[in-house]
C-alpha cells in the first residue's frame, strides 16, 4: 500500500500557522522581549520570500517548516518556566509583597465587611485563620502555600474540621483566583472557623511536620 509523502506548507500557510500559534496569550505574555523581536525578524523575513528579481530563489517549504518548528519550540521552552511560576503564584494565599499579622488581617476583614466588600472580608478572614496558626506554631510559615495546602494540613490537627476547611479553601480559590461572588453568608462561615480553630487546641502529637 502506497504511503502518502506528507504535506508541507508554503511560505504563505506556514506563516499563518505560526502566527496563530505564537498570538496565543500564553506565548505572548510569558516570553522575553528579545524572542519577540526574533519573531518580528522572522515575519520580514518570510515576507521577502517572493522570488523577486535579482534575489535569491526562493527557500523550500521544508526549510521554512523547520525554522517555524524551531522558534515554536524555543517559545513553548522559555515560556513555560515562566508560566508554572504564574501559577504557583496565582495561588498563594498571602500576597508576598505584604506582611501582615492574623489581628490585621481580621481588621481588613472587618473593614471590607462594613462596606459590603464581602470578596474581600472572605479572603482576609481565611489569610487571617491561616497566620493565625502559623503564630501558634501549627504551622510553619511557608512562602508559596495554597489554600488547599493550608486546609490539608490544618486538617491533621483539627480533624474535626476538615469538612469546612475544604470548603473555606475552596472558597477562598474561588473568590480570590476566579469569578465567584462572595455574600454575607461566606464571610459568616469563614468567621465562624476562624473562631473556632483560634479557640481550639490541636490534637497532641497531630500537629503535621512542614
Amino acid at each position: 500500500m502506497a504511503v502518502e509523502p506528507p504535506v508541507l506548507p508554503g511560505a504563505d500557510e506556514a506563516q499563518r500557522w505560526a502566527a496563530e500559534e505564537l498570538a496565543k496569550p500564553e506565548y505572548r505574555d510569558a516570553a522575553p522581549s528579545w524572542l519577540d523581536s526574533l519573531w518580528r525578524n522572522f515575519l520580514d523575513w518570510l515576507q521577502s520570500l517572493d522570488g523577486s528579481p535579482g534575489e535569491a530563489g526562493p527557500v523550500p517549504s521544508p526549510v521554512i517548516a523547520l525554522v517555524i518548528a524551531a522558534i515554536i519550540a524555543a517559545a513553548v521552552i522559555l515560556a513555560r518556566p515562566r508560566l508554572n511560576a504564574r501559577v504557583r503564584q496565582a495561588r498563594d494565599v498571602f500576597e508576598r509583597e505584604t506582611v501582615l499579622t492574623a489581628a490585621d488581617y481580621r481588621n481588613r476583614a472587618e473593614t471590607a465587611a462594613a462596606t459590603g466588600q464581602w470578596g474581600d472580608a472572605v479572603v482576609d478572614r481565611f489569610r487571617a485563620m491561616v497566620r493565625s496558626a502559623e503564630n501558634r506554631t501549627i504551622l510553619d510559615p511557608q512562602p508559596g502555600r495554597t489554600a488547599d495546602e493550608a486546609a490539608n494540613a490544618l486538617s491533621v490537627p483539627f480533624a474535626g474540621e476538615a469538612g469546612r476547611l475544604a470548603r473555606a479553601a475552596a472558597t477562598f480559590d474561588g473568590i480570590r483566583y476566579g469569578s465567584r461572588a462572595a455574600g454575607s453568608a461566606d464571610y459568616q462561615d469563614m468567621v465562624a472557623l476562624d473562631a473556632a480553630l483560634d479557640a481550639t487546641k490541636p490534637a497532641m502529637g497531630m500537629v503535621p511536620l512542614q
